[in-house]
């Protein structure tokens, strides 16, 4: 593996360079991950998988240099190189976030959220965790949300035999009536980053905001903001700050836990029944 990442790296380090030592890291539960420290004392960051899907590490590297887009965004880690079964990047070192990295946070991704394209969607399929995220570009993101996002999820739950008759049947009904509770109006397509948890954002040594681990589409904004609510949650400034930078439409707290369903749906279907609750739960919310 060692002589594979070095032969990936010598056009950018040099014709010399060789991986002086690797120290793994805490990662997430799909990849393992890694910091190699070169023999010219440069650092990158390794992420590997045996058996990963299809391109997967290629539509994560093409993910990142969409956000990249964002002149003023959060920082981004360069994809240095990558073949089926890991992706190299650059490292960016994690600091603990300071008073102001909250508001800072916040102006920079509503820049990110500001880069808009014609359609919802992408030019290519990505993934949500492991699971195959489609992107098929529609100009209605109420329709491309209803179906590529939670659809899509309801449907892979009925093929892994997770999601109950009731629930499922709610859920369809919900769906169906998903206008009467998604205001999107005015809302053009926004770049995502697409999976905005509190483990894929962190400030570096100067407070810059970074983010990494994308599933990058371009999409409806409330759906970053609200998966930062989904496994805790930022400051309250952050939000008011987002909110001043880029204004929301009226009821956003209401509307965030549909946005956020898609990701419960992805983690009943990755990790199993311990989310069903939740997804009934959010469910019977809006259609009860």
């Amino acid at each position: 593996m060692n002589e594979e990442i070095c032969e990936l790296l010598k056009p950018i380090f040099g014709q010399d360079v060789k991986v002086q030592s690797s120290s793994p890291t805490g990662g997430g539960c799909i990849n393992e991950t890694s910091v190699l420290t070169l023999n010219n004392g440069e650092q990158v960051f390794l992420k590997q998988n045996a058996h990963p899907p299809q391109d997967f590490f290629a539509a994560e590297a093409k993910g990142l240099q969409h956000l990249a887009q964002a002149v003023k965004g959060p920082k981004i880690p360069k994809p240095l190189a990558w073949q089926d079964s890991f992706l190299i990047l650059e490292y960016i070192e994690e600091s603990a976030p300071g008073p102001d990295f909250p508001v800072r946070f916040a102006r920079s991704l509503a820049e990110l959220h500001r880069v808009s394209h014609n359609n919802f969607g992408l030019d290519h399929n990505n993934y949500i965790g492991s699971t195959l995220q489609k992107n098929f570009p529609t100009g209605n993101g109420l329709d491309f949300f209803r179906d590529q996002r939670l659809r899509a999820q309801q449907e892979l739950a009925r093929q892994f035999g997770k999601l109950p008759l009731s629930i499922d049947k709610n859920l369809s009904k919900l769906c169906d009536q998903l206008e009467n509770y998604l205001d999107i109006s005015g809302e053009k397509p926004a770049l995502l980053h697409g999976d905005l948890w509190s483990g894929n954002y962190f400030p570096d040594a100067r407070q810059v905001p970074c983010i990494f681990d994308p599933a990058v589409y371009f999409g409806l904004r409330e759906a970053d903001l609200a998966m930062t609510e989904l496994f805790g949650r930022l400051p309250q400034k952050f939000y008011d700050a987002y909110h001043e930078a880029f204004p929301l439409n009226l009821g956003y707290e209401e509307r965030k836990d549909l946005y956020n369903l898609y990701h419960l749906l992805n983690h009943l279907n990755l990790f199993g029944g311990s989310y069903l609750a939740s997804v009934e739960q959010v469910v019977q919310r809006y259609i009860g």
